[in-house]
């Protein structure tokens, strides 16, 4: 079993959109994603650690976050937006060539990569 901690943000919101997952120690930053909210982001987020955890080669995974709305999407809530709707169907069909794929709600100080985030713009 693999964890993976993923964390999306923009700054300002909306505005430009970007990612990082940290997977067995390393980060993985995605920038350039265009412009959107920080909900979106945080999608884009959870979509793009099941890409690393592919590309890994693994199949039994934990996606950690912080995200509270987007964590209890993914379980099944509905979404506030046909737009967040879009990012959970592409993050169910995503996770699909998994064998077994869990999210978990993290606290912020404890998202490694909401700290590889806060890093590459030198806030601590």
């Amino acid at each position: 079993m693999l964890k993976l901690f993923f964390d999306g943000g923009c700054r300002p919101n909306p505005g430009p959109m970007e990612t990082a997952v940290v997977a067995r120690g390393v980060v993985h930053v995605a920038t350039g994603l265009g412009i959107g909210s920080n909900d979106e982001a945080e999608w884009l987020a959870a979509r793009h650690a099941l890409a690393v955890a592919r590309d890994l080669g693994e199949t039994d995974i934990v996606l950690l976050g912080d995200s509270a709305r987007i964590i209890a999407q993914a379980k099944g809530a509905r979404c506030g937006s046909d737009v967040l709707r879009a990012h959970r169907d592409a993050f169910v069909a995503d996770a699909a060539i998994f064998a077994r794929v869990r999210i978990r709600r993290i606290a912020r100080a404890q998202n490694l990569a909401g700290q590889a985030l806060e890093a590459l713009h030198g806030r601590r």
